[in-house]
């Protein structure tokens, strides 16, 4: 009689476990229904579902596996599986999987010990655990200062947004960035992503620089709080921050483009992405001289952004053109990614601004950086713990895989 047997193997890992045990069901001519391997610390944990056929006895296969443990001081256990219990696997519905990611400078137990109790209460089991982060040195813990880990999970979602609100929380007591995305084709395979410029890809914003310069920057940095915490509506606070420069001259921008800090890990998203064929782009509210300077620069393929308007080498204090609101900032984006004949689903947006809202909304995956309340809020996904380059994790790349 045919046999189903689940043998679990666990124990220091070393180069030939998996061949030897393998070996082993390969002489008795085995058939593999299943099989997972993970390594922890260099501790390896090993499934395998195995059916044993008819002509062969189940207890030879098992005490070769047992004796080939003792002599690797490996640990062997076996559970049978019955025929209605392994048909009723394979006949489950394939069941929707989301990916969680947890992220910051560190990662508390208690953190982890949260959110997987959340996921408990919503009925989402944990299918995989994987670590995205390098490897963190406890002599010298500055060389990795980051520890992202991702939970594969399964089950249904009917309450999906109670469940994000829940992780919100979470997130926003501890600390810790906690993302959901839904596992699909599209998660690993975006193809243009999209940065708003002040605040986001650089720190600061642009205007506060020039109104510095202008000698007004008390009262333009006033209202750009007041915008971005959405309080006044965009076009208007722009407009009147704008007027403020009036008489600023053109010369003083570029050694205000010159002196601008990009966001701590922009090159090396930016890097890494140019390197992975994205097609990157900036759409921002701020100003296009600024924009163009850092597409330059950086090597990017897109820039937008308001048009200063100059007469006798001096600004106006006026626009030239219509603003670039929130509205705009999402048709641009559609824009761009129409011509670079990118579904929505493959584009990233990130942005910190209740501006960025509608982009960041529309795009495939939508990121809060280092943004206000309001826009945490909104937005689906945030980094707030880490620099730029925690965008990597959310596309699930890992340290390992960019030193490779």
């Amino acid at each position: 009689m045919e046999e189903t047997i689940l043998i679990n193997i666990t124990g220091k890992d070393k180069p030939g476990l998996t061949s030897a045990f393998t070996g082993i069901l390969a002489k008795y001519c085995v058939e593999i229904l299943d099989i997972g391997q993970a390594v922890i610390h260099e501790y390896l944990s090993l499934g395998i579902l195995i059916r044993i056929p008819r002509e062969h006895q189940s207890s030879s296969v098992l005490k070769d596996l047992l004796y080939a443990g003792h002599e690797r001081e490996i640990a062997v256990s076996f559970s049978p599986v019955s025929a209605e219990s392994y048909e009723n696997w394979v006949c489950t519905p394939v069941r929707p999987r989301r990916i969680i990611t947890l992220l910051g400078r560190g990662l508390t137990a208690g953190c982890v010990s949260r959110v997987t109790t959340a996921l408990a209460a919503f009925g989402l089991n944990i299918d995989v655990i994987t670590r995205l982060s390098g490897r963190t040195s406890l002599l010298t813990p500055e060389t990795y200062p980051k520890m992202c880990v991702q939970f594969t999970v399964s089950g249904g979602m009917d309450k999906a947004g109670d469940l994000r609100e829940r992780l919100f929380l979470i997130s926003r007591q501890t600390g810790i960035d906690i993302s959901i995305q839904v596992d699909d084709i599209y998660r690993r395979s975006r193809r243009l992503v999209i940065f708003d410029m002040d605040s986001t890809l650089i720190k600061g914003e642009v205007i506060d620089e020039l109104a510095a310069n202008h000698g007004v920057g008390d009262r333009v940095a006033a209202i750009t709080e007041s915008a971005m915490k959405g309080e006044i509506d965009f076009c208007e606070s722009l407009t009147r921050r704008v007027a403020l420069l009036k008489g600023l001259e053109e010369s003083a921008l570029p050694d205000i483009a010159r002196s601008l800090q990009l966001s701590e890990g922009a090159d090396r998203v930016i890097g890494t992405l140019k390197r992975l064929g994205y097609k990157i782009g900036i759409i921002s509210g701020g100003f296009k001289f600024f924009g163009d300077y850092l597409k330059k620069k950086l090597g990017l393929d897109y820039a937008h952004g308001n048009e200063l308007e100059v007469r006798d080498g001096r600004l106006t204090g006026n626009l030239a053109g219509n603003i670039i609101d929130g509205d705009r900032k999402a048709k641009l984006l559609k824009e761009i990614a129409a011509r670079e004949n990118i579904p929505l689903e493959q584009t990233i947006a990130v942005g910190d601004g209740v501006n960025d809202l509608p982009m960041l909304r529309i795009a495939g995956m939508g990121v809060a950086f280092h943004a206000k309340p309001i826009v945490r809020a909104n937005a689906k996904k945030s980094i707030s713990s880490v620099g730029l380059d925690g965008l990597l994790y959310l596309i699930g790349i890992r340290d390992r895989e960019l030193r490779q």
